[in-house]
């Protein structure tokens, strides 16, 4: 009786951590490897390209089917659109943008759009599309 008693008094105690490295570990993990692209905030049906290609964008300018132009899940004039990339340029010399217009969008506001992009300097401009299966 008495070597359970002593064995029932003992407090077992739990290292954790080993458990909070590990926790810690996976969080830099998950950052370092997330990427940051600051997205239009809508969705839009895109057209289908026989030549598409997939990059990883910096800024992404969405249009969709009511011609509306949103950027960082605002929606701009496109008066204002060249201001807007006088300002990432600044920010980020190499970024790129990419414009998604929707498959029921005017090809003049997605032209407007991609002169106002050039006009403000940036060099790294493109359309986005699906790939044709």
């Amino acid at each position: 009786m008495r070597r359970n008693r002593k064995k029932q008094s003992q407090q077992v105690d739990l290292n954790l951590t080993p458990l909070i490295d590990m926790v810690f570990i996976l969080l830099i993990f998950f950052m370092v490897t997330a990427s940051f692209v600051k997205e239009s905030g809508i969705d839009v049906e895109r057209p289908v390209a026989q030549t598409a290609e997939s990059r990883s964008p910096s800024v992404i300018v969405s249009i969709d089917a009511q011609n509306t132009i949103w950027l960082d899940n605002k929606t701009i004039d496109v008066r204002s659109v060249q201001a807007w990339m006088t300002n990432f340029m600044q920010e980020s010399p190499e970024g790129t943008v990419i414009i998604a217009a929707d498959v029921m969008a005017r090809s003049g506001i997605v032209i407007q759009t991609l002169d106002a992009c050039r006009e403000a300097g940036v060099k790294n401009v493109s359309v986005a599309t699906k790939t044709a299966q």
